[in-house]
């Protein structure tokens, strides 16, 4: 009984930790791996929200270019989640899943009207794609882990065609693209 509750409560604080956007695999590395960790979690997370974020932009999207862009961000980090997966394995680090600042903005889309979806949805892609293009730059040329720095510096073309995509598609819908880039820019992100 009281090996149970112990376990319980060490699995608790483990996905309470994991929940918080600590890294336990930055806990367990030397520092020099921190970031590694750091990077594989964000990375992780942020194409498990792009996926959930890309669902709802097809089904709640009013502009036809909205929808697409949501039917492409899908297929795009579905592949990039795997890779992510993969390289989090070998590297020996944890599965990414999705932190709880992407599950509150999940609830967030979740909750929101069609009126309203598709201006809120691509300013909130150019900044997270803005956000993850710093991201992966960092990573590339300050990884310790090569494995994780290669297939940082081989995603990154990508995430800089998928942040211009972002861009083009909030200026078509009618997004001040200089706003949200510069609430990317200006955002204080610790990665």
């Amino acid at each position: 009984m009281v090996v149970n509750n112990l376990v319980s409560v060490a699995v608790t604080a483990l996905l309470l930790t994991v929940g918080a956007g600590a890294a336990p695999a930055a806990a367990q590395q030397p520092n020099s791996l921190a970031s590694d960790s750091i990077f594989i979690q964000r990375a992780g997370s942020v194409g498990l929200l792009q996926v959930k974020l890309a669902q709802l932009a097809e089904k709640k999207g009013s502009s036809a270019a909205v929808v697409e862009f949501g039917k492409r961000m899908a297929t795009d980090y579905s592949k990039a989640n795997e890779a992510l997966k993969a390289a989090a394995k070998q590297a020996a680090f944890p599965a990414p899943v999705l932190l709880r600042e992407h599950q509150q903005t999940v609830s967030r889309f979740s909750g929101m009207g069609r009126s309203a979806f598709d201006k809120a949805y691509m300013a909130e892609m150019v900044r997270q794609h803005g956000e993850e293009v710093q991201l992966f730059q960092q990573e590339s040329t300050a990884g310790r882990v090569q494995s994780l720095k290669q297939l940082a510096t081989s995603m990154l073309p990508d995430m800089e065609q998928r942040l211009s995509l972002a861009t083009q598609t909030a200026g078509s819908v009618g997004v001040d693209v200089t706003a949200s880039r510069s609430q990317s820019n200006g955002k204080s992100t610790t990665y």
